[in-house]
């Protein structure tokens, strides 16, 4: 496996790269892969960030949920790029569901191999990627290399309650964003409550599709209980000790 693929299973709590070929099954049930679509559209809409003319990039678009709801707000073009190809399908499907397939475009690629200065777009999208693109001032550096001059970027991302956590805290994002020269115009937090339906939810149906692949695959049994841990375990740290939060930033 890719060092690209063992980021990928990172960015979705996969422990093994062995459980790769398994995810695009796991999360079948599942359309927004961690991000927000609609706290994203509205940090848009409050800005005034896009018109019909704007062009919008998605990295590791998953399957396309936040390309698909901005490009049917805003009716603005939208292009997402993912290493799974299963999830490339899904967002091209939905995409015809929505009817926005004219103004959208999915593509598979390795994110972290593309160059980003030949993009030139209005708004970048990250959402919830974790360290695919590096620390976080090697990170927003790289986004930037994709924006016209005074473009936008939507950062979905969370940070420490505490600064003993081993996780950034806000003061810490605060700093990266002066250091990257970047601004930030707003953010929006989960609700707890809202969180905790939400993890619920995910939860239920991926631990049932763990349920049906260990009857196919009784030998990896041990891989998929421990994929159904690892969701678990990501859930109880958003909702005791990081508060997941919707970046919108600003080129200086």
């Amino acid at each position: 496996m890719s060092s690209s693929e063992e980021k990928l299973a990172q960015s979705l709590t996969a422990e093994s790269v062995e459980l790769v070929p398994f995810l695009p099954y796991l999360l079948q049930d599942l359309w927004e892969l961690g991000s927000s679509p609609d706290d994203m559209v509205e940090l848009i809409t409050n800005h005034k960030v896009l018109t019909s003319d704007s062009t919008v990039l998605d990295l590791a678009c998953g399957k396309g949920a936040v390309s698909i709801k901005i490009a049917e707000q805003f009716q603005c073009r939208a292009k997402g790029y993912d290493l799974m190809s299963d999830f490339i399908k899904e967002a091209r499907n939905k995409a015809a569901d929505y009817h926005v397939s004219d103004l959208c475009t999915f593509l598979r690629a390795d994110i972290t191999l593309l160059n980003l200065e030949q993009e030139q777009v209005d708004l970048v999208v990250f959402g919830a990627v974790g360290n695919v693109l590096g620390e976080p001032p090697q990170m927003l550096n790289r986004l930037k290399e994709a924006l016209k001059p005074a473009g936008y970027i939507l950062l979905d991302d969370g940070y420490a309650l505490t600064e003993t956590y081993d996780y950034y805290t806000r003061k810490d994002w605060l700093k990266f964003f002066e250091q990257t020269n970047l601004m930030l115009l707003d953010e929006i937090t989960i609700e707890k409550d809202h969180l905790i339906s939400l993890c619920d939810e995910q939860i239920s149906y991926i631990t049932t599709r763990s349920e049906e692949l260990k009857l196919r695959h009784p030998y990896k049994a041990d891989l998929f209980d421990s994929y159904v841990r690892s969701q678990k375990a990501e859930c109880e740290e958003l909702e005791n000790d990081i508060i997941g939060v919707t970046f919108l930033l600003k080129m200086n």
